[in-house]
């Protein structure tokens, strides 16, 4: 559920926003500020769990999410549900690193790499079920239902964890030392600038705004404050020497454009659907459901290739068949009907998981246990903030190059022989019912509606075919990391 609410609220947003009197573009702030709570969090994970006990502070962050879960759908401003988002981010970002903790000492080291792959399942295809069942719940009930289904969830998840979960010795004995709560204040400093400009700056034209240069340093100078805390301080709240690992760092860049990538198209195409195509939350939402069969399908090949296999084979092989389904997608046009683009859906739903159980255990594979925890945070961090920058860079791209194609295809209009015969028909159709200037008005209108309609989709398709572009550059990185056999504990930081 906590994955699921990354992109459930995505097919939503036009009602989101119709309803709470705000402009899609401010909606879009529900998925991104639910992303950058959910990343500052996770760094300080590890230290809560040691200081309060895994159980009770896994117990907690369930409450919260289940709380504010509530809250969203009870929101009746778009201030309100942007709080009770990052409410429900900061709540859900530690349920990541907490569960993949007790589900990998629940099973014996040869075990734990078929069980990440089942744990990955529900991961991969969350994310993907999420624009469906938020369409079905929209269009048959209400957006806010998109959010009020967690709630008994939460609650049959808070008996399960009471009932079940026990901490191991080493958690009941834990000494987690002083918090770095300067690390955690600017950490959250450079996060949320960095998101505000994501969200804000295609609006107020970027750096052409006072405000965004003043956010952008804001950003540049708790960065660097960030970085020389955090190399300084006895007691980091993140450990940034666990760069120094070669498959690490290069892993991490790797699932940061990952995440871009995945977060991106999960973006686009519901609102391609719904706003190109006139499409319905729910239809659209189908629309891009079988990415989830694609996951389910190739899940349990993971699971035995992972063990048999280069991993550096399967993560160039998942990167390519990710670079082939953009592409592919890219071909869309007016004419596509709702399962046109099935095929290289599915295509990306497979590709997306022979990426993310390989690329977690190999970057993860050359560390010491005792730095896993650590580690698996900064992964995840890497991994939400690409997902923001991700949303941000695609809906930027839609409407500059959208721009860019209007004014392309306005050139062919004066001389086209072809147009001008359209207009004369739709001016003789206009004008029996209307006088003469009226039906060139009317007949002109129709002509921009399609000019912009034209222009929005080939905007669409340079989005997806740059996506393309990045999965092909990351195709040599992956060969770039090294060999190595998979550490125990190494598959924690697999999946999300």
């Amino acid at each position: 559920m906590e994955v699921l609410d990354t992109s459930i609220a995505s097919v939503a947003l036009p009602h989101i926003a119709g309803n709470l009197s705000a402009s899609v573009d401010e909606a879009t702030w529900v998925l991104t500020s639910y992303l950058v709570a959910n990343a500052i969090i996770l760094p300080a994970s590890g230290w809560f769990a040691q200081r309060f006990g895994r159980r009770n502070f896994l117990l907690f962050c369930i409450v919260v999410f289940t709380l504010s879960s509530f809250l969203c759908g009870a929101a009746t401003s778009l201030g309100m549900i942007l709080l009770a988002r990052t409410l429900q981010g900061a709540g859900g970002g530690a349920l990541q690193p907490l569960s993949q903790a007790i589900l990998l000492e629940s099973f014996p080291p040869a075990k734990r790499g078929t069980a990440m792959a089942i744990f990955a399942l529900g991961v991969v295809v969350a994310p993907v079920l999420g624009p469906t069942l938020g369409g079905y719940l929209t269009d048959e009930y209400s957006w806010r239902w998109a959010f009020y289904i967690n709630v008994p969830i939460g609650v049959l998840a808070l008996f399960m964890v009471s009932r079940f979960v026990e901490d191991p010795p080493y958690i009941v004995n834990a000494k987690p030392g002083r918090f770095d709560g300067i690390g955690l204040g600017l950490l959250a400093i450079w996060l949320g600038a960095l998101q505000i400009i994501l969200d804000k700056g295609q609006e107020d034209d970027w750096f052409a705004s006072n405000w965004i240069r003043w956010a952008t340093a804001v950003m540049i100078v708790g960065f660097i404050v960030f970085l020389f805390h955090q190399l300084h301080d006895s007691a980091p709240i993140v450990n940034l020497r666990v760069f120094k690992n070669w498959n690490f760092t290069l892993g991490c860049v790797m699932m940061g454009l990952l995440g871009a990538i995945i977060y991106g198209i999960v973006t686009i195409l519901p609102l391609f659907y719904q706003t190109v195509m006139g499409y319905s939350a729910r239809a659209a939402g189908l629309a891009v459901s079988p990415r989830g069969v694609g996951a389910i399908l190739i899940m349990p090949v993971v699971a035995f290739a992972a063990s048999k296999l280069d991993s550096r084979w399967i993560i160039a092989t998942g990167f390519a068949g990710l670079a082939g389904s953009a592409f592919w997608m890219s071909q869309l046009s007016l004419d596509i009907s709702q399962w046109s683009l099935v095929t290289p859906i599915v295509m990306s739903g497979c590709a997306a998981g022979l990426v993310f159980v390989p690329l977690a255990t190999t970057s993860m594979g050359t560390l010491r246990n005792e730095v896993i925890g650590n580690a698996s945070g900064l992964y995840n961090l890497i991994r939400n903030v690409g997902a923001s920058i991700g949303i941000s860079v695609v809906n930027t791209m839609v409407s500059r190059r959208q721009q860019v194609h209007r004014a392309e295809l306005s050139r062919y209009i004066t001389d086209s022989g072809v147009v001008h015969g359209a207009l004369r028909s739709l001016n003789g159709a206009f004008a029996r019912t209307v006088d003469s200037q009226v039906a060139s008005d009317r007949a002109l209108t129709v002509l921009s509606n399609h000019l912009n309609r034209q222009a929005v989709v080939y905007s669409y398709v340079d989005d997806l075919r740059y996506m393309a572009l990045v999965c092909v550059l990351c195709i040599p990185i992956a060969f770039m990391l090294r060999k190595v056999k998979p550490a125990k504990g190494a598959a924690g930081a697999a999946a999300h």
